[in-house]
């Protein structure tokens, strides 16, 4: 197995660790509102990787901070609701990821809202700039939509022959139909290429049908794009992928984790650590709408190669050598 990973400070330096001493001798006790999109137990290693930053950063829940949970068990239209009731909570500070930063926007204009991950908040709307994003809202950038037509690239490579793809993702969300529009314009750049769009669905019990519909047209390979909504279907879909031999590229490396071919994304766990230390500068102090989005100028290749051998392909070389991790 081969590992490299590297995720770069944006224009305004956030990797000091200080240790939350001014709440500490004041015995105060910061009280953050997590809104999370899926559940605790889909978003678990974000999750963690977000509390792991806080602690390096000497704050605990129980002692220095509360955290109060809400999880919209992938139902969005649960967001605004939910990012009401922690802003009656009155917390210092909310944090929040994808289609909940525009409910947390939407129930307050005042309290700070830290980003943990957004597929391009300037691009749909969300803030002004990365470099002053104004408001009252920060954070941190995954460049999902952007990544979308690399993703493309990557499976032309590995698929030489490739004439027909097949495009699976929440069409409800804005991300993923930008995401759409940039493989399509990819596709007609390269030539030859036809893409279909298939609508993913939240309930497991709807995930046959899904399957059904992209077997009947039979793309020769599957961009699968990222949602924080997916991740309780990721085995499911890893599986169908093998065993009807459809080569697929994911927006998260969790697929790959599980089996999947290949991903290409940023690093999201760092991205959440990161996020962490947004926190941290505006319990401080700090202002919103003074710190710059952070971008991640690093992503993660990353190739499954007992998968592409089942599944009787041959990675080039050229690939396999800008492979950030190679699953053998």
């Amino acid at each position: 197995m081969m590992h490299r990973r590297e995720f770069l400070a944006g224009a305004v330096s956030l990797l000091a660790p200080p240790l939350a001493a001014e709440a500490e001798q004041a015995g105060k006790v910061w009280r953050i509102g997590f809104l999370g999109v899926s559940s605790a137990s889909d978003y678990a290693p974000y999750l963690e990787a977000f509390r792991q930053g806080l602690r390096d950063l000497g704050y605990e829940e129980g002692r220095n901070i509360r955290i109060d949970y809400r999880w919209a068990q992938r139902r969005v239209e649960r967001l605004p609701g939910l990012a009401a009731e922690l802003v009656r909570l009155n917390p210092d500070v909310l944090v929040t990821h994808g289609r909940g930063v525009g409910a947390a926007q939407q129930a307050t204009a005042t309290i700070p809202i830290v980003i943990g991950l957004h597929s391009d908040p300037v691009r749909l709307n969300v803030v002004k700039s990365f470099a002053r994003p104004g408001g009252n809202t920060t954070g941190v950038s995954s460049q999902i939509i952007d990544l979308s037509a690399k993703r493309l690239e990557l499976l032309k490579e590995v698929i030489p022959k490739l004439r027909q793809v097949g495009v699976l993702s929440y069409q409800d969300s804005s991300g993923a139909r930008e995401a759409l529009r940039d493989i399509e314009v990819s596709a007609k750049r390269i030539g030859g290429l036809r893409v279909r769009s298939f609508e993913m669905v939240t309930e497991p019990t709807g995930m046959e049908a899904v399957f059904a519909t992209i077997l009947g047209d039979r793309p020769d390979g599957l961009i699968v794009e990222a949602d924080p909504r997916m991740a309780l279907h990721n085995a499911r879909i890893v599986q169908f992928s093998a065993k009807n031999q459809l080569p697929a590229v994911y927006g998260s490396r969790g697929f790959v984790e599980v089996g999947g071919l290949m991903s290409y994304a940023g690093d999201f766990r760092e991205g959440w650590r990161v996020a962490a230390r947004y926190v941290d500068k505006i319990l401080k102090g700090a202002k919103p709408a003074d710190l710059p989005i952070e971008q991640p100028t690093k992503f993660e290749l990353v190739i499954n190669l007992k998968t592409a051998k089942a599944l009787g392909l041959t990675i080039p070389q050229s690939l396999l050598l800008r492979a950030d991790q190679v699953i053998e």
